[in-house]
């Protein structure tokens, strides 16, 4: 996980690395280090693919006590409001409890969307909190035993099963 491709000097690249740190416009970096902002943008969204990659890497192999949850984000404030807005983007994220979040944008919120995230991030062993919503109802009693080659102890708050 190096950057490649990069044709600016250590210096230059370590300054417009301290800039994106400190949350600074590519922009005004731009303007700062006299360079093209196109150059700048370019380093900047490098250096956040190579932090997303990072962060994935660490994501996976959540254990313990872990939150799930769905929202919702966007959308226009006329109309319909709730899941039905249009517009409004699904992100899911999972919550160690006292400890790091992961959030996922998602095409749906439908099991088959969200079961192989689940399975690929949670260890076996973990406690799963969830809401009642529908698409972990695969996290039932009923599906325990088909989960039980990967132990993992469900309590759903909202459904009362604890």
């Amino acid at each position: 996980m190096a950057l490649t491709r990069c044709k600016l000097k250590e210096k230059e690249q370590r300054r417009l690395l301290e800039f994106f740190v400190l949350e600074v416009t590519a922009r005004a970096a731009a303007d700062v280090m006299g360079f093209q902002v196109n150059t700048v943008a370019l380093f900047y969204r490098k250096i956040g693919i190579l932090v997303a990659e990072k962060l994935e890497a660490e994501a996976s192999g959540f254990t313990g006590e872990i939150e799930l949850d769905e929202s919702y984000f966007g959308g226009v404030r006329k109309g319909k409001r709730g899941r039905g807005a249009a517009g409004k983007v699904p992100v899911f994220g999972i919550l160690k409890r006292g400890g790091k979040v992961y959030t996922q944008i998602i095409d749906n919120t439908r099991t088959n969307t969200l079961m192989p995230i689940i399975r690929s991030k949670i260890r076996p062993d973990s406690i799963v909190y969830t809401d009642s919503y529908r698409s972990y109802n695969a996290l039932d009693i009923s599906d325990v035993q088909a989960l039980s080659d990967q132990s993992f102890k469900i309590i759903r708050c909202g459904a009362q099963l604890y």
